[in-house]
């Protein structure tokens, strides 16, 4: 059975999108914050002694931010461009590193994609591939496998996208849930919703893309997120699957993460979740990964080293994760993954005000500084943006992602005539 959209479709998911944006509004307003709360028992585990954090511009300046205690362990000299310690389960980011510069993620991207589409693709549907869903899939690409004209399980293909990176099997992901361009949309409000407001989506699989970047944070927000979906936290920790090809025959597929697998000479690290790595000629290798430890859960992110081979993202987060289980307890936060999810200020009149406050001047410069600037101890400073209309537009991006879901599974009950 071959799932598309008909011109009804594709009318009944718009119609769903513009209730969304009407319905959310007064919503909105009074939860701004969003969804995602962090869940008593959660993958985090107990939290340290808690300290009053800093406000979210810290993590703005330029350099290293940790706020030790006397006899904490000292920070691992990285060379990663930007990087950042969080605990999963309160969102404490332990210790940074140019924390909101903008880079390529590369494939690091595709855990935003899977926040995305993972809940409007139930993974027992099936579908049957088209030429034109593989046409717009990049030279160079990483691929799995995926064929035109073969009908696979959607499990099947968030395998290849976890696993092995395959583009092919996100393009095939994008246009059953909307689109090529549609999923795009969709990522931006979901990152804007979550808070990740240095992300700027153009090819949903993370393809080098003018214009598309991420940073540290961001990544980290992406992957806490992500270890709250069952099936997010299932895929990205599989080391190895099959995947279905001609007729009955299917081949092995291994993760690409080698702190999971330990392929190729890098030593797995002792309770690694997983999440997922990246690498592109333009943004070096970067990598999201998330470990448990003693009923800790840490997220890490490491976007392109600049010293030692291919593998050194894989020693440097490994480093990171060292530091980050023995300073639990030792170091004052320096930020928070939740900060830019917060409310603005109540405004003293109501009515139509600027959108959104924005970074300061000297922010926004710090937002990416030179490589190997100095450790400094985080204070306090201004807050950076807020995003009063974000969760309007990811809630009504969430609905019309639901009427799709709908769509799809009326499809499924229909005679198609593919």
């Amino acid at each position: 059975m071959t799932i598309g959209f008909s011109s009804r479709a594709v009318a009944t998911a718009c119609a769903f999108c513009v209730a969304g944006v009407l319905a959310l509004g007064p919503a909105a307003a009074a939860d701004p914050a969003g969804a995602d709360p962090a869940t008593p028992g959660g993958p985090g585990g107990p939290a340290g002694p808690q300290a009053t954090a800093p406000r979210p511009a810290v993590l703005y300046r330029s350099g290293t931010q940790v706020r030790p205690h006397r006899g904490a362990p000292e920070v691992p000299d990285v060379s990663a461009l930007s990087w950042l310690v969080s605990d999963a389960r309160t969102g404490e980011v332990l210790a940074a590193s140019n924390a909101h510069r903008k880079l390529p993620p590369a494939s690091t991207l595709k855990t935003l994609f899977a926040l995305t589409v993972l809940p409007v693709l139930p993974g027992e549907i099936r579908h049957r591939v088209s030429e034109e869903e593989l046409s717009g899939v990049g030279p160079g690409s990483s691929l799995v496998g995926v064929a035109e004209g073969h009908t696979y399980r959607v499990a099947d293909l968030w395998r290849g996208v976890f696993l092995n990176s395959g583009n092919d099997a996100v393009h095939v992901l994008a246009a059953l849930s909307g689109g090529w361009h549609a999923t795009a949309i969709r990522m931006q409000a979901k990152a804007r919703s979550l808070g990740a407001l240095d992300t700027h989506v153009r090819s949903p699989d993370g393809y080098d893309t003018p214009g598309q970047v991420s940073s540290a944070y961001d990544l980290a927000v992406f992957g806490r997120a992500g270890l709250r979906n069952a099936d997010f936290a299932r895929y990205c920790g599989t080391a190895e699957a099959s995947f279905p090809g001609d007729d009955d025959w299917s081949y092995g597929i291994a993760n690409t993460n080698r702190l999971l697998t330990g392929a190729d000479g890098v030593e797995p690290y002792p309770g690694l979740i997983g999440i997922k790595n990246g690498y592109t000629s333009n943004a070096g290798n970067t990598l999201v990964a998330a470990a448990r430890q003693g009923g800790r859960t840490l997220v890490v992110t490491v976007m392109n080293p600049q010293a030692g081979g291919g593998f050194e993202v894989y020693e440097e987060a490994r480093a990171l994760l060292d530091w980050g289980f023995a300073a639990a307890g030792r170091v004052d936060p320096v930020g928070s993954l939740d900060a830019l999810r917060a409310p603005l200020r109540p405004r003293p009149v109501p009515g139509p005000g600027p959108e959104a406050e924005r970074v300061p001047a000297s922010a926004s410069a710090a937002a990416s500084p030179p490589a190997g600037a100095r450790v400094s101890v985080a204070v306090a400073a201004s807050d950076p943006p807020g995003w009063p209309e974000a969760a309007l537009i990811a809630g009504a991006a969430a609905l019309g992602g639901a009427a799709v879901a709908l769509v799809l599974r009326l499809a499924g009950r229909r005679p198609s005539g593919g």
